[in-house]
C-alpha cells in the first residue's frame, strides 16, 4: 500500500495525473483485472453493455452508499497493451488511460487521468491511489484496503497532491 506516500506525478502542465504500479502478473492477468466485469467488481465497480457498441455502463462499488451505473465510452481498446475511456462525472468529464508494459519484473501499469480539473486534484489522486492499491491487493490476493484505510491514509493525501500544482505552470 502507498499510505501517506504519494505516487502520482503531474504531465502536461499540470493537465494529466500519471499514476504507475508494477504488478508481479502477466499482462493478460493485469488485462482481465482491468477489463473484466466480475474481477473489475473486486476493486473497483462492475460494468454491463457490449464493450463492442463503445459504451459499457460502470457502476461503482467499492465506496459507501449506492452508486447509480456511470456510462463509459471506449475510445481505445488494443488487449493487454491499452484502454482509454472516459465518462460524465459530477466533476465533468473524465478520460483516462491504462498502459501496460511487460518486462521481466511483471507488468507495469501507466495510469492516466488526462485533462484534469486541476481543482479537484486533492480529492482525485488520493481516490485513485486507493483504487491502484486495492487492485494490487486483488492481484496479490491480500486484504483490500476499504473505507476506514482511505479514510485514515489515503485521504490525508490530499495536501500532498495540490503542493503538485505549485511546480506547475
Amino acid at each position: 500500500m502507498t499510505g501517506s506516500t504519494i505516487t502520482g506525478t503531474l504531465e502536461d502542465s499540470g493537465r494529466t495525473l500519471v499514476l504507475r504500479r508494477t504488478c508481479w502478473v502477466t499482462a493478460e492477468r493485469l488485462w482481465s483485472a482491468l477489463t473484466d466485469a466480475a474481477e473489475l467488481g473486486q476493486w473497483f465497480g462492475t460494468w454491463a453493455g457490449d464493450p463492442e457498441q463503445g459504451t459499457v455502463a460502470v457502476t461503482m462499488n467499492a465506496e459507501p452508499g449506492d452508486a447509480a451505473p456511470q456510462d463509459f465510452v471506449i475510445h481505445r481498446c488494443r488487449p493487454g497493451e491499452a484502454l482509454t475511456v472516459s465518462s460524465e462525472t459530477g466533476l465533468g468529464t473524465w478520460r483516462l488511460t491504462l498502459l501496460l508494459v511487460t518486462s521481466e519484473d511483471g507488468t507495469a501499469l501507466e495510469f492516466r487521468h488526462e485533462d484534469l480539473d486541476r481543482s479537484q486534484l486533492a480529492q482525485i489522486g488520493p481516490g485513485w491511489e486507493w483504487y491502484l492499491d486495492r487492485l494490487a491487493a486483488v492481484l496479490a490476493g491480500t486484504p483490500l484496503p476499504g473505507i476506514a484505510e482511505f479514510e485514515a491514509a489515503f485521504g490525508p493525501q490530499g495536501a500532498a497532491y495540490a503542493a503538485l500544482l505549485t511546480d506547475v505552470s
